[in-house]
């Protein structure tokens, strides 16, 4: 047994003031709770924010939107707003988890989500995300999961949230709130790459904390929708997955935003296959040539290697389902 202090705060300030002070941050508690049950995770002091006044989702005045961090997953896939504009951020939250955690669990909170990785969640098993300088199990164990796409000789593992992926897609903005005040920062920024520091996952300042997550305004009409390609059709993380948003206009594709889950160490966008598509027309063949980009720089392990091709598959699929193929 580890003990730990707990602390509730009411304002943002408060929060920040104990976070700053090395406090943990929890509110539906869907994947912390969990960490420090299996004492992955010993935090000395858990400060519970789930009072704050961050439940909001609003349009903003150049068209885009924004959640609040402590919008439920369930709530924010249920909101009129998004299913409308933003189809693939609903779809990607409704194929996350079960039901009750989706009630639970919140915005903020999943993209703050650490991976899935066994090896991560065993104490037993080397693992430098958890423990800097210890090794990496996976890369020599059972790796069928893990990533072929941003990986180091420190780190293969994936990043398991649906929502980030078609967040990235989309090219939102993370809002957060510190010590030394408001700031903003790209979605593609915020989550980083293993490099040789993986235990460094997040672009955050210590005592830091998301306020919400806003999507910008994007050219309409636009098509969008989430593909999740997983082992069984209920309760599992992706092997790969495929956020996909198009505008087509005049039967030619003016913009073009990919992205893939479950192949890499972060949230993966695919900016060759944005750019293969744009200016083109709407094609059975466009859609084939375009998703043979999508796995790239891929550098595959011993179990994962069938993930170079299945992305590729799952990329296209989506860019049929959500283009057509006229």
């Amino acid at each position: 047994m580890y003990p730990f202090s707990y602390t509730r705060v009411s304002d943002t300030r408060e929060a920040v003031t104990a976070g700053r002070r090395g406090g943990r941050y929890i509110a539906g508690g869907t994947t912390l709770v969990d960490l420090m049950r299996e004492t992955v995770e010993r935090p000395g002091e858990v400060v519970d924010i789930s009072g704050l006044p961050l439940r909001e989702i609003t349009a903003t005045e150049r068209g885009g939107l924004r959640l609040g961090a402590l919008v439920t997953m369930a709530e924010a896939a249920a909101h009129p707003t998004v299913r409308t504009l933003y189809p693939v951020v609903s779809q990607a939250l409704e194929l996350s988890a079960s039901a009750q955690l989706r009630n639970m669990a919140t915005i903020g909170g999943n993209i703050m989500q650490r991976t899935r990785c066994s090896y991560f969640r065993d104490v037993t098993a080397a693992c430098n995300k958890r423990e800097p300088g210890s090794g990496c199990s996976a890369r020599e164990g059972f790796n069928r999961t893990h990533a072929i796409l941003g990986t180091s000789d420190d780190c293969v593992a994936t990043h398991p949230s649906d929502v980030a992926v078609a967040f990235a897609a989309l090219e939102a903005q993370v809002h957060l709130l510190g010590p030394d005040g408001a700031r903003q920062i790209p979605f593609a920024d915020f989550l980083l790459r293993p490099g040789r520091t993986p235990d460094r996952e997040q672009h955050l300042d210590r005592g830091e904390l998301i306020t919400a997550v806003e999507i910008p305004a994007h050219s309409r009409p636009l098509r969008s929708g989430y593909l999740k390609v997983r082992d069984r059709q209920s309760y599992e993380f992706a092997l790969t997955s495929a956020a996909v948003a198009l505008h087509i206009r005049g039967g030619v594709i003016r913009a073009a935003k990919v992205a893939a889950g479950g192949v890499g160490t972060v949230p993966w966008k695919l900016p060759v296959v944005e750019q293969h598509l744009v200016g083109e027309r709407p094609s059975a063949s466009l859609w084939e040539s375009a998703a043979a980009r999508a796995a790239d720089g891929a550098r595959p392990l011993r179990h994962n290697r069938f993930k170079v091709e299945l992305l590729q598959r799952t990329v296209a699929r989506q860019l049929r389902v959500v283009g057509g193929t006229k």
